[in-house]
C-alpha cells in the first residue's frame, strides 16, 4: 500500500537552497518582461499564429528581428529558474518526508517545460535571422515547431509539475486546501491542452496553463514548509 504520511527528518537538516517562491517569480517576471519588450518594439502587435498564411507568418518574422530575438532571450532566461525551481522543490519534498511519486513526477515536468521552453526560444533566436525569414516555407515551419514546443509540451510539462506539488500537498496540508485545489484544476487545464494539437479551439487552454501555473507556483514556492517542523506547525 501506498505510503502518504510523511516520514521524519533529522531536526538538523537544513534545507537550504534557493527560495522557490522567488524563483518562480523571477522566471513569470522574465516571461512577462518579454512579452511586453516584443509589444513596444512591434508597435502593439502580438506574435503571429502559425496557424496564419505562410506569407503572413514570414513577414511578420522577417519584419521584426530584434522583437523575436529579445522575446526569445526573455524566453530562454525564464526557462532557467523554472528548472532550478523544480530541482529545488523535489529535493524539498523528499526533506519534508513525501515518499510518494508525486514529487518525481513534478521533477520530470518541470524539467521537461524547462528544457521544452529553451528549445522554443532557440528557434524563436533562429527565426530572428533575416537570412532564414526569406525563406516563407522555412519560416513557417520553424513558426509550427516554436509553438508546439513552447505551447503545448511547455505547458504539459508545467501542469506535471504543479500537479507533482499540489497533490502532496493538499494530502499533507502543506498549503492551504483551496490553494492546492487551484494547483489540482490548473494541472488538469494544463493537461488537456495536449488536445489542442487536434482540435485547434481549445488553444485557449495554454495561456490558462502557461500563466495560471506560473502564478500557483510564485504563490506556493512562498507557502511550501521549508522543514518538517515548520509542517507540523501549520497542521496545528
Amino acid at each position: 500500500m501506498t505510503d502518504l504520511s510523511p516520514h521524519p527528518t533529522s531536526p538538523t537538516t537544513r534545507s537550504g537552497g534557493p527560495n522557490p517562491g522567488i524563483l518562480a517569480a523571477v522566471s513569470l517576471g522574465l516571461t512577462v518582461g518579454g512579452l511586453l519588450s516584443s509589444a513596444i518594439l512591434t508597435g502593439g502587435q502580438t506574435f503571429v499564429s502559425p496557424f496564419s498564411p505562410a506569407s503572413q507568418v514570414a513577414a511578420f518574422f522577417h519584419g521584426n528581428p530584434d522583437a523575436v530575438r529579445l522575446a526569445s532571450f526573455f524566453q530562454f532566461g525564464s526557462a532557467v529558474p523554472l528548472g532550478i525551481f523544480a530541482a529545488t522543490v523535489y529535493a524539498r519534498q523528499l526533506r519534508l518526508g513525501v515518499r510518494v511519486p508525486g514529487p518525481a513526477i513534478g521533477f520530470f515536468g518541470g524539467i521537461t517545460a524547462s528544457v521544452f521552453l529553451m528549445l522554443s526560444a532557440a528557434v524563436g533566436w533562429v527565426l530572428s535571422r533575416p537570412e532564414i525569414t526569406t525563406d516563407v516555407p522555412l519560416t513557417h515551419a520553424l513558426s509550427f515547431l516554436a509553438f508546439i514546443t513552447g505551447g503545448v509540451a511547455f505547458v504539459v510539462g508545467l501542469g506535471l509539475l504543479v500537479a507533482g506539488i499540489a497533490v502532496p500537498a493538499l494530502i499533507l496540508r502543506f498549503v492551504p486546501r483551496w490553494l492546492a485545489w487551484a494547483g489540482l484544476v490548473i494541472a488538469a487545464l494544463a493537461e488537456l491542452s495536449f488536445l489542442s494539437m487536434v482540435i485547434e479551439p481549445l488553444q485557449f487552454l495554454l495561456p490558462i496553463g502557461r500563466f495560471g501555473g506560473l502564478l500557483w507556483l510564485v504563490a506556493v514556492g512562498f507557502l511550501l514548509p521549508r522543514s518538517r517542523a515548520a509542517a507540523n506547525r501549520q497542521e496545528t
